[in-house]
């Protein structure tokens, strides 16, 4: 197989920035269901030659009327993703219950390491875009520049989605209510369940670094760890599988949404 040098250096990049935040904090944060953000493949980028940080905050904003007007927009290629979410998310909704139940959950060491992988890979996630960002305006490098540039903006529209959908929700918790997993409590607040936030933003910024460097290190360091996000949101009693299922399918069209549209440069890799 072959795999090219600067798809290794974003590999080893992607692993140090991880490595270095991996002691986190433990404190969770979460966020609801988030509607879906469709990116076809012949979308057309931005006028201009290269993305730069002044545009992220017209673009934010077009980024959302996109992402929130998007449903009436969903064409008969986008089913074939959307009804097996939407049937696997079904599926997973009726064994919450009996999942986050089990005795295997039941381990106060398992679960407190967990949070704490998941809270470190999460920091990783967001601090990433920082990282490959300022390297690119270290080298000059626009490819680099860019990719931090979006994998932040994808970020910042999951989170714009996720906390409005996040009171709307209202579903508690696994450790509440012995784990019912019920929809629309009033007194859940801010705190809902569904969807995952830690998925939200780890899939988000994961699929625009994966899109930028298509190499497969690139791709299975990024999608390798964003799947440890959403598994150890569950081994930690955080979330709901349903959770982790639609918060990771939410981060990673909103993330393919941000670099289909916004992408510009014709890098060569």
């Amino acid at each position: 197989m072959f795999v090219s040098c600067r798809d290794t250096a974003c590999a080893v990049l992607l692993s140090m920035v991880f490595c270095g935040c991996a002691p986190a904090q433990s404190e969770n944060a979460t966020a609801p269901d988030a509607p879906q953000a469709k990116a076809s493949a012949g979308a057309a980028a931005d006028s201009g030659e290269k993305v730069t940080l002044r545009g992220v905050p017209m673009n934010l904003l077009r980024d959302q009327e996109a992402i929130w007007t998007s449903p009436a927009h969903i064409r008969e290629s986008d089913l074939k993703y959307l009804i097996p979410l939407g049937l696997a998310t079904t599926v997973l909704m009726t064994t919450d219950h009996q999942v986050m139940s089990s005795s295997k959950l039941n381990n106060t060491s398992l679960n407190n390491h967990a949070i704490t992988a998941s809270n470190g890979l999460e920091g990783a996630f967001i601090a990433a875009p920082v990282a490959i960002f300022g390297l690119g305006r270290l080298r000059h490098d626009d490819h680099a520049t860019e990719t931090g540039i979006l994998a932040g903006e994808a970020i910042l529209d999951s989170l714009g989605v996720n906390e409005v959908l996040k009171a709307a929700s209202q579903r508690e918790r696994p450790t509440v209510d012995g784990a019912k997993g019920k929809f629309f409590q009033s007194g859940v607040g801010l705190d809902s369940s569904f969807a995952s936030n830690h998925s939200v933003i780890a899939w988000s910024s994961a699929e625009v670094i994966a899109s930028e460097y298509p190499g497969p290190l690139t791709q299975i360091t990024a999608y390798g760890l964003a799947t440890g996000v959403s598994l150890t949101r569950v081994l930690g009693k955080q979330h709901f599988p349903s959770d982790v299922l639609v918060g990771s399918a939410v981060g990673w069209m909103i993330g393919r949404y941000v670099y289909h549209r916004h992408h510009k440069g014709d890098f060569a890799y």
